[in-house]
Protein backbone atom coordinates (compact mmCIF):
# COMPACT_ATOMS: atom_id res chain seq x y z
CA UNK A 1 0.00 0.00 0.00
CA UNK A 2 2.69 2.78 0.94
CA UNK A 3 4.60 1.69 -2.25
CA UNK A 4 1.52 2.53 -4.46
CA UNK A 5 0.60 5.69 -2.62
CA UNK A 6 4.47 6.56 -3.11
CA UNK A 7 3.85 5.96 -6.85
CA UNK A 8 0.33 7.62 -7.47
CA UNK A 9 0.72 10.96 -4.84
CA UNK A 10 3.02 12.66 -7.50
CA UNK A 11 2.78 15.76 -9.00
CA UNK A 12 1.78 14.60 -12.20
CA UNK A 13 -1.41 13.81 -10.62
CA UNK A 14 -2.91 17.18 -10.07
CA UNK A 15 -3.48 17.66 -13.69
CA UNK A 16 -5.84 14.99 -14.26
CA UNK A 17 -7.53 15.44 -10.98
CA UNK A 18 -10.10 17.92 -9.66
CA UNK A 19 -7.83 18.79 -7.04
CA UNK A 20 -6.20 20.84 -9.96
CA UNK A 21 -8.24 23.59 -8.90
CA UNK A 22 -6.96 24.32 -5.59
CA UNK A 23 -3.48 24.78 -6.88
CA UNK A 24 -4.78 27.22 -10.17
CA UNK A 25 -5.02 30.51 -7.60
CA UNK A 26 -2.65 32.53 -5.56
CA UNK A 27 -5.55 33.73 -2.54
CA UNK A 28 -6.05 30.36 -0.20
CA UNK A 29 -9.61 32.11 -0.19
CA UNK A 30 -9.73 31.39 -3.76
CA UNK A 31 -8.57 27.92 -3.50
CA UNK A 32 -10.52 26.80 -0.76
CA UNK A 33 -13.95 28.06 -2.55
CA UNK A 34 -13.09 26.51 -5.98
CA UNK A 35 -11.66 23.11 -4.13
CA UNK A 36 -14.86 23.29 -2.65
CA UNK A 37 -17.04 23.25 -5.72
CA UNK A 38 -13.92 20.65 -7.66
CA UNK A 39 -15.12 18.51 -4.85
CA UNK A 40 -18.70 18.57 -4.39
CA UNK A 41 -18.83 17.89 -8.08
CA UNK A 42 -16.35 15.42 -8.12
CA UNK A 43 -18.99 12.73 -9.78
CA UNK A 44 -18.37 10.63 -12.69
CA UNK A 45 -15.57 11.18 -15.03
CA UNK A 46 -12.38 12.83 -13.51
CA UNK A 47 -11.79 14.65 -17.04
CA UNK A 48 -15.58 15.49 -17.49
CA UNK A 49 -15.27 16.48 -13.73
CA UNK A 50 -12.62 19.27 -14.83
CA UNK A 51 -14.36 20.54 -17.90
CA UNK A 52 -17.51 21.45 -15.89
CA UNK A 53 -15.81 22.95 -12.54
CA UNK A 54 -13.60 24.82 -14.97
CA UNK A 55 -16.74 26.33 -16.56
CA UNK A 56 -18.38 26.69 -13.51
CA UNK A 57 -15.59 28.63 -12.36
CA UNK A 58 -15.28 30.28 -15.68
CA UNK A 59 -18.66 31.65 -14.69
CA UNK A 60 -17.20 33.39 -11.22
CA UNK A 61 -14.90 35.43 -13.87
CA UNK A 62 -12.31 33.08 -12.13
CA UNK A 63 -12.47 34.98 -8.87
CA UNK A 64 -14.33 32.85 -6.65
CA UNK A 65 -13.95 34.44 -3.40
CA UNK A 66 -14.95 37.81 -4.68
CA UNK A 67 -17.95 36.26 -6.82
CA UNK A 68 -19.03 34.45 -4.09
CA UNK A 69 -18.33 37.12 -0.91
CA UNK A 70 -20.17 39.94 -3.09
CA UNK A 71 -22.95 37.55 -4.42
CA UNK A 72 -26.60 39.06 -5.14
CA UNK A 73 -29.62 38.11 -7.08
CA UNK A 74 -28.31 40.11 -10.60
CA UNK A 75 -25.16 38.27 -10.33
CA UNK A 76 -27.55 34.80 -11.44
CA UNK A 77 -27.39 35.78 -14.95
CA UNK A 78 -23.67 33.90 -14.66
CA UNK A 79 -25.08 30.96 -13.85
CA UNK A 80 -27.91 30.53 -16.36
CA UNK A 81 -28.08 27.15 -17.93
CA UNK A 82 -25.49 25.58 -15.83
CA UNK A 83 -25.84 21.88 -15.51
CA UNK A 84 -23.65 19.11 -13.97
CA UNK A 85 -24.86 15.82 -13.80
CA UNK A 86 -28.30 16.47 -11.24
CA UNK A 87 -26.25 19.94 -10.19
CA UNK A 88 -28.44 22.84 -11.77
CA UNK A 89 -28.03 26.81 -12.07
CA UNK A 90 -30.40 26.52 -8.78
CA UNK A 91 -28.65 24.34 -7.28
CA UNK A 92 -25.12 26.35 -7.33
CA UNK A 93 -27.07 29.68 -6.71
CA UNK A 94 -28.53 28.05 -3.48
CA UNK A 95 -25.10 26.60 -2.65
CA UNK A 96 -23.10 30.37 -3.56
CA UNK A 97 -26.11 31.81 -1.20
CA UNK A 98 -24.78 29.58 1.60
CA UNK A 99 -20.99 30.12 1.26
CA UNK A 100 -22.07 33.91 0.79
CA UNK A 101 -23.23 34.13 4.31
CA UNK A 102 -20.67 31.84 5.82
CA UNK A 103 -18.42 34.36 4.16
CA UNK A 104 -19.74 37.76 6.00
CA UNK A 105 -19.92 35.76 9.35
CA UNK A 106 -16.79 33.89 9.82
CA UNK A 107 -14.77 35.86 7.42
CA UNK A 108 -13.23 33.02 5.69
CA UNK A 109 -14.17 29.23 5.21
CA UNK A 110 -12.04 27.22 7.50
CA UNK A 111 -12.52 29.54 10.39
CA UNK A 112 -16.41 28.09 9.51
CA UNK A 113 -15.09 24.74 9.77
CA UNK A 114 -13.00 25.51 12.77
CA UNK A 115 -16.31 26.24 14.33
CA UNK A 116 -18.07 22.99 12.99
CA UNK A 117 -15.51 20.95 14.08
CA UNK A 118 -15.59 22.36 17.82
CA UNK A 119 -19.19 21.99 17.64
CA UNK A 120 -18.65 18.04 16.87
CA UNK A 121 -16.26 17.84 19.58
CA UNK A 122 -18.80 19.47 22.12
CA UNK A 123 -22.28 17.42 20.95
CA UNK A 124 -19.68 14.09 20.18
CA UNK A 125 -20.97 13.71 16.52
CA UNK A 126 -19.43 13.38 13.85
CA UNK A 127 -18.14 16.05 11.57
CA UNK A 128 -20.20 15.97 8.33
CA UNK A 129 -23.14 15.28 9.90
CA UNK A 130 -23.25 18.87 12.02
CA UNK A 131 -21.58 20.62 8.93
CA UNK A 132 -24.48 19.06 7.01
CA UNK A 133 -26.96 20.69 9.35
CA UNK A 134 -24.70 23.59 9.53
CA UNK A 135 -24.35 24.71 6.03
CA UNK A 136 -28.11 25.97 5.72
CA UNK A 137 -28.35 27.83 8.59
CA UNK A 138 -27.86 30.81 6.73
CA UNK A 139 -30.84 30.48 4.34
CA UNK A 140 -33.51 27.76 4.21
CA UNK A 141 -33.60 27.19 0.45
CA UNK A 142 -35.47 24.35 -1.14
CA UNK A 143 -34.86 20.95 -0.26
CA UNK A 144 -33.57 19.22 -2.94
CA UNK A 145 -30.24 21.45 -2.91
CA UNK A 146 -29.56 19.57 0.22
CA UNK A 147 -28.88 16.29 -1.37
CA UNK A 148 -25.62 17.64 -3.13
CA UNK A 149 -23.85 17.65 0.79
CA UNK A 150 -23.67 14.02 2.19
CA UNK A 151 -25.24 13.41 5.70
CA UNK A 152 -23.34 11.26 7.85
CA UNK A 153 -26.27 10.25 10.42
CA UNK A 154 -28.14 9.06 7.53
CA UNK A 155 -25.63 6.91 6.54
CA UNK A 156 -23.93 8.22 3.63
CA UNK A 157 -20.24 7.87 3.04
CA UNK A 158 -19.78 11.45 3.07
CA UNK A 159 -17.34 10.67 -0.14
CA UNK A 160 -16.86 14.04 -1.60
CA UNK A 161 -16.89 16.25 1.38
CA UNK A 162 -14.10 13.75 2.88
CA UNK A 163 -12.34 14.02 -0.38
CA UNK A 164 -12.18 17.86 -0.35
CA UNK A 165 -11.01 17.50 3.68
CA UNK A 166 -8.42 15.41 2.13
CA UNK A 167 -7.23 17.67 0.02
CA UNK A 168 -7.16 20.75 2.53
CA UNK A 169 -6.27 19.28 5.86
CA UNK A 170 -3.12 16.71 4.72
CA UNK A 171 -0.01 18.63 5.43
CA UNK A 172 3.59 17.73 3.55
CA UNK A 173 1.94 16.57 0.46
CA UNK A 174 2.78 17.17 -3.05
CA UNK A 175 -1.04 16.89 -3.94
CA UNK A 176 -2.74 17.39 -0.72
CA UNK A 177 -2.27 21.39 -0.08
CA UNK A 178 -2.73 21.90 3.95
CA UNK A 179 -4.51 24.54 3.75
CA UNK A 180 -6.77 23.76 6.68
CA UNK A 181 -4.83 23.41 10.13
CA UNK A 182 -8.45 23.28 12.35
CA UNK A 183 -8.29 19.18 12.51
CA UNK A 184 -5.42 16.60 12.15
CA UNK A 185 -4.84 14.26 9.30
CA UNK A 186 -5.36 11.68 11.77
CA UNK A 187 -9.05 12.78 12.33
CA UNK A 188 -9.87 12.10 8.49
CA UNK A 189 -12.02 9.67 7.10
CA UNK A 190 -11.27 7.39 3.87
CA UNK A 191 -13.28 9.25 0.54
CA UNK A 192 -15.37 6.07 -0.15
CA UNK A 193 -16.13 5.58 -3.88
CA UNK A 194 -16.97 2.41 -5.66
CA UNK A 195 -13.34 2.09 -6.64
CA UNK A 196 -11.57 2.67 -3.43
CA UNK A 197 -14.47 0.08 -1.91
CA UNK A 198 -13.88 -3.06 -4.59
CA UNK A 199 -10.15 -2.61 -4.11
CA UNK A 200 -10.18 -2.63 0.17
CA UNK A 201 -13.05 -5.75 -0.30
CA UNK A 202 -10.26 -7.27 -3.06
CA UNK A 203 -7.56 -6.71 -0.45
CA UNK A 204 -9.84 -8.24 3.12
CA UNK A 205 -9.85 -4.45 4.31
CA UNK A 206 -13.60 -4.26 4.15
CA UNK A 207 -15.96 -6.55 4.75
CA UNK A 208 -19.14 -4.34 4.73
CA UNK A 209 -21.12 -5.26 0.94
CA UNK A 210 -22.46 -1.45 1.36
CA UNK A 211 -20.65 1.71 0.54
CA UNK A 212 -22.09 3.24 3.01
CA UNK A 213 -20.55 5.22 6.54
CA UNK A 214 -20.60 2.51 8.08
CA UNK A 215 -18.16 0.90 5.40
CA UNK A 216 -16.66 4.07 5.48
CA UNK A 217 -15.75 3.63 9.73
CA UNK A 218 -14.33 -0.26 9.49
CA UNK A 219 -12.14 0.45 6.09
CA UNK A 220 -10.81 3.32 8.03
CA UNK A 221 -9.96 1.80 11.12
CA UNK A 222 -8.35 -0.41 9.31
CA UNK A 223 -6.34 2.19 7.33
CA UNK A 224 -5.47 3.83 11.13
CA UNK A 225 -3.46 0.31 12.20
CA UNK A 226 -1.44 0.93 8.60
CA UNK A 227 -0.92 4.50 9.66
CA UNK A 228 -2.42 6.05 12.62
CA UNK A 229 -1.13 9.72 11.66
CA UNK A 230 -2.47 9.64 8.09
CA UNK A 231 -4.86 6.58 7.21
CA UNK A 232 -6.45 9.11 4.59
CA UNK A 233 -3.70 8.56 2.08
CA UNK A 234 -4.21 4.93 1.22
CA UNK A 235 -6.53 6.86 -0.54
CA UNK A 236 -4.30 7.10 -3.57
CA UNK A 237 -3.18 3.88 -2.92
CA UNK A 238 -6.92 2.16 -3.65
CA UNK A 239 -8.11 4.57 -5.99
CA UNK A 240 -4.85 3.75 -8.01
CA UNK A 241 -5.25 0.21 -7.87
CA UNK A 242 -8.73 0.43 -9.26
CA UNK A 243 -8.45 3.63 -11.76
CA UNK A 244 -5.12 3.98 -12.41
CA UNK A 245 -4.98 0.06 -12.96
CA UNK A 246 -1.10 -0.36 -10.44
CA UNK A 247 -0.84 -4.08 -9.74
CA UNK A 248 -1.74 -5.98 -6.47
CA UNK A 249 0.32 -8.97 -5.49
CA UNK A 250 -1.01 -12.21 -5.57
CA UNK A 251 0.01 -12.98 -2.40
CA UNK A 252 -2.01 -9.43 -1.19
CA UNK A 253 -5.19 -10.63 -2.47
CA UNK A 254 -7.32 -11.75 -0.05
CA UNK A 255 -10.88 -11.95 -2.13
CA UNK A 256 -10.73 -13.27 -5.74
CA UNK A 257 -14.31 -12.82 -6.50
CA UNK A 258 -15.80 -9.45 -5.96
CA UNK A 259 -18.81 -8.38 -7.53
Amino acid sequence: MDDIVAQVEVPSYIDSDPICFLHAYDSPLDRQLAGFFAAIMAWGRRDIVIQKVGELLERMHHQPASFIRNYSESDRTFLSGFKHRTFTEEDVHQLIVQLSGILQRFGDFESYWADVYSQSKAQNRELIAVFHERFFEFHKGPLRVRKHLANSEKNSSCKRLYLYLRWTVRQNSCVDTGLFSFMPASELMIPLDVHVARQARILGLLGRKQNDWKAVVELTEKLRLLDSNDPAKYDYALFGIGVLKKEIPEDCIINHRIE
